[in-house]
Order: C-alpha cells, then sequence, then structure tokens
C-alpha cells in the first residue's frame, strides 16, 4: 500500500480503539449510518450493540460482556460496469463478541483491558472459516476526572495501545485521548486522530464540530476472481468532518443526529496480503447519522 493508504489505515485503528472504551459506558445502542448515493456507490449501516457490567470483588474492578452486530448494504449504481458479481459484495455482517475487564489504580488512574473476537463476512458459502474471523484487543490506563467539581477544569486522559486485526495493520499501534472542559459551556477532546469541540448549550443539549475516520473490513467467502487476482476483503475507510447535534434524557439516555462531508473515500477489494487490486470507490459527498444510546 502507498504510505497514504498506510496513514489512512493507522489513524483508523486508533480511533476504532479509543470509540470502544467509550462504548463500554453504553448498556445498549442503535446506530444507523448512511453515505446518500454518489454516481455508482452507496453504503447504509445498521448497528446494535448491548454490554453488560458485572462488578467484580476487589478494588472497584468490572467486567463488561457485551455484543456488536453491524448490518452493512452496499448498493452499486449502473453507471460502471463491474468486473465482479455485485451480489457477491453486499450484505455484510459483522458480530463481535465485547470482553473487557477495568480495574481501579493509585491516584486515580484506572486499568482498561479489551479482547474483541469476532467475525465480519458476507455469508455466502454454507459454512463460516477462519478467514471470516477478526480478533481485536487494547491495553490503556485512564485517567477520568470530569466529573471532579473540586477541579476548575476537569479532564479525561486516556494511554494505551491497540490491536485490531480487521483495520488492515496487524501490529500494535499506540494511541493518546485528552478531554478537557475549559469553560461552562466548552469542552474538546484531542486525540491521535479524533478530534472535537463541544458547545454545551444545556446540560440536556449540545452541539459538535469533529473530524474523525470511519470504515470497516470484511472478507468475502470464496474470493471474487479479478484480472489481478483474487479479491479476498473488502475494505472501506472515510475521512469525515461536520457537525452533531445531541439531546440528553436524564443522565442516562441520549439521541444524537449528525451531518458530515467526506473528505476522503476509499472502498477497495484487496487480496490476502492486504494489497488493493480494485479501487471501488473514491468520491466525496454526505454522510447522515443517527444514534439512540441507553448509558450507564
Amino acid at each position: 500500500m502507498c504510505s497514504k493508504k498506510k496513514l489512512v489505515v493507522l489513524l483508523l485503528t486508533s480511533i476504532m480503539s479509543v470509540s470502544t472504551w467509550g462504548q463500554l459506558g453504553d448498556l445498549a445502542r442503535i446506530d444507523y449510518t448512511i453515505l446518500p448515493s454518489s454516481a455508482d456507490f452507496e453504503f447504509n449501516r445498521l448497528r446494535f450493540l448491548f454490554n453488560y457490567p458485572i462488578k467484580l470483588d476487589g478494588k472497584q474492578s468490572y467486567l463488561f460482556l457485551g455484543l456488536d452486530y453491524s448490518n452493512i448494504n452496499v448498493i452499486y449504481g449502473s453507471g460502471t460496469p463491474r468486473p465482479f458479481d455485485i451480489e457477491d459484495l453486499n450484505g455484510f455482517q459483522l458480530l463481535d463478541l465485547n470482553i473487557a475487564y477495568t480495574q481501579k489504580l493509585r491516584n486515580d488512574w484506572r486499568l482498561g483491558l479489551r479482547f474483541t473476537p469476532g467475525i465480519s463476512s458476507n455469508l455466502r458459502a454454507d459454512e463460516l472459516t477462519f478467514d471470516d474471523m477478526f480478533f481485536s484487543g487494547d491495553a490503556v490506563f485512564i485517567k477520568d476526572k470530569k466529573d471532579d467539581t473540586t477541579l476548575k477544569r476537569p479532564y479525561r486522559l486516556i494511554l494505551g495501545v491497540s490491536y485490531s486485526q480487521n483495520r488492515g495493520f496487524p501490529f500494535p499501534l499506540p494511541f493518546v485521548s485528552y478531554y478537557r472542559k475549559f469553560h461552562p459551556n466548552w469542552s474538546f477532546n484531542l486525540g491521535v486522530p479524533k478530534t472535537n469541540l463541544q458547545y454545551h448549550f444545556s446540560k440536556q443539549n449540545r452541539l459538535k464540530l469533529f473530524a474523525q475516520l470511519d470504515g470497516f473490513t470484511s472478507n468475502i467467502q470464496s474470493g471474487v476472481t479479478l484480472d489481478n487476482g483474487v479479491a479476498e476483503q473488502i475494505n472501506m475507510s472515510l475521512i469525515l468532518t461536520g457537525l452533531q447535534y445531541e439531546y440528553h434524557i436524564g443522565d442516562h439516555v441520549e439521541f444524537s443526529v449528525r451531518t458530515s462531508y467526506i473528505l476522503d473515500r476509499n472502498v477497495n477489494l484487496r487480496d490476502s496480503n492486504n494489497d488493493d487490486l480494485l479501487l471501488i470507490d473514491d468520491s466525496n459527498g454526505l454522510s447522515l447519522r443517527a444514534v439512540l444510546r441507553f448509558k450507564i
């Protein structure tokens, strides 16, 4: 892969890891994303997430068990002939089992460990194979002082390392996430690479300016034969920026909607060595997303 594509994958892996630890605060979530049609490509994703926290004996230790399921549909336009059967590259199913452990340490630090085995596949064969399986893991140290009323400027810091097999960069990567509320109505989050600036209208209403990455990787069962090889994976990476509105119902329910502009999109078919064989789409455009969260 070229250096630009390697950088995109590197950043994508980091943001997914940081986002995962934020998701452990979700008891349940329903998430719908749509990339409206460009000339020849449209993408939509329906996602359900469930986490169950279990308090353990000892120093404020918790075990989290959860399931994260996504159904991804890709719609190909008729404007450009495709050198493959489009039915083979649609209806991707992603199912992850989240197993996480967290324990309080000294000086308000907390250790977090996560292991996520899962499947990601178009499920065109009669049975699953090892190629349909993907593994991820994280080890992080968290100091969360967001709700500390004794501080003039509450903050949260996350430092750690991540491994994610299904993002195309199969070795450990570092990441950093730093959050601070610097004004009663303003906060920011700086990270590698997730960044946002948030305005708090009230406890219930917030507006967020953000920049982040998104995407997925999935196995193609039986492969797709192309002129330059056999495609065994599909990979989509997005660089997004936009606005998000959040409405909080009490302390445990949140509804948000966002509109994003896609600064960069790459949808590629890859061989077993993660080398790109065919670019399916690289157009810009809009992305829309709605999320309903039930939080701890």
